[in-house]
């Protein structure tokens, strides 16, 4: 419910460097349709950050702070909007202001990669909550005492988490349906042209089907089976006794759908993980390699720069490219599986 008889629910959106523009524009313009669509100012918001100042989203867009934590008064609720590099994010003057903002009552919430920041101050130990499902297997090693999960947004308490993008809008949908009714919120969605209100135990991603232009039913439970065994990689008669094929059969229905072997695809994907992991998190890279599925540092540096030109640790250095990555390899090679 909001606070008093006509007073609206007060919200502060802390902005962190390069937070997601989509998953921020998307939470704020339901709360103003909100107003909109009741006729009266039911929500408040205002926008903080760190020092005060204007903040850069990922996108490079600039938004204006109205200041800190600490001097922008009293607030209902706080979510922080986070977005790329959210790891290197540790302002020990922020988290302890967001452990204040809990002790006063407030509500805590998080967009994107927020939840990782929330989780760095210690307010997500015990609490259920989700993050963009490309920083999940990071997260889970960074935070273990957390329970994670892969929904679109998760409401704990009073922990609230999504997945970024437009799960900000279903995430405040959810809030607004709490406050206000259904009915409100089905107006807004309709103000939004958002044909409908997805449930938070959704999952985050498209089908592997979809995603993967892959139909044919074995080969998709093969390739279902390698994303959830990048950590302890199965090996290819594994993989085909699962579904039923000879080792043999597996090598042809990959050659002939993906015109690569099945190794090559596996390693590649694990590869991929790695190279998340290296951009996105501060593990070290030996952590990166065992997390991936590779046994030896020196193996996984040799994969590492096959597949991408450069070594692990230049990756790290670097960050984020701008260059797309290098397709599959066609040829029938001897690539390993660890």
């Amino acid at each position: 419910m909001t606070n008093d008889a006509g007073a609206p629910y007060r919200v502060g959106f802390f902005l962190v460097p390069d937070f997601t523009m989509i998953a921020f524009a998307s939470a704020v313009e339901c709360l103003r349709l909100a107003n909109w669509v009741m006729g009266r100012e039911a929500y408040a918001w205002t926008m903080v950050s760190a020092d005060g100042k204007p903040v850069k989203a990922s996108n490079k867009l600039e938004i204006a702070a109205a200041g800190t934590l600490a001097d922008c008064g009293p607030l209902d609720a706080v979510f922080v909007c986070g977005g790329q590099d959210v790891h290197g994010f540790d302002d020990r003057t922020v988290l302890a202001g967001l452990r204040r903002r809990v002790a006063h009552g407030a509500t805590l919430g998080a967009l994107c990669t927020g939840t990782h920041v929330l989780a760095s101050a210690g307010l997500l130990d015990g609490y259920r909550c989700t993050i963009h499902w490309e920083n999940m297997p990071a997260f889970v090693e960074a935070f273990p005492e957390v329970q994670a999960t892969t929904e679109l947004f998760a409401v704990d308490r009073n922990r609230y988490s999504c997945a970024g993008g437009t799960a900000a809008l279903d995430l405040m949908l959810h809030l607004v349906s709490a406050h206000h009714g259904p009915e409100v919120a089905a107006a807004v969605s309709d103000e939004l042209i958002h044909h409908r209100i997805r449930d938070g135990h959704e999952g985050q991603r498209m089908d592997l089907r979809t995603r993967s232009g892959i139909a044919h039913p074995k080969l998709l439970a093969v390739v279902a089976a390698m994303e959830e065994n990048i950590e302890h990689p199965m090996s290819c008669s594994e993989l085909a006794a699962d579904v039923g094929l000879s080792t043999r059969q597996l090598e042809r229905l990959f050659q002939t759908y993906l015109a690569v072997p099945p190794t090559r695809y596996y390693l590649r994907m694990r590869l991929e993980r790695a190279r998340f992991l290296l951009r996105q998190t501060s593990m070290p890279v030996f952590d990166v390699a065992l997390a991936t599925g590779f046994i030896s540092a020196s193996h996984f540096s040799k994969c590492y720069r096959e597949q991408f030109g450069s070594p692990p640790s230049a990756e790290r250095r670097r960050g984020v490219s701008a260059d797309p990555p290098p397709p599959f390899e066609t040829d029938a090679d001897s690539a390993v599986l660890g």
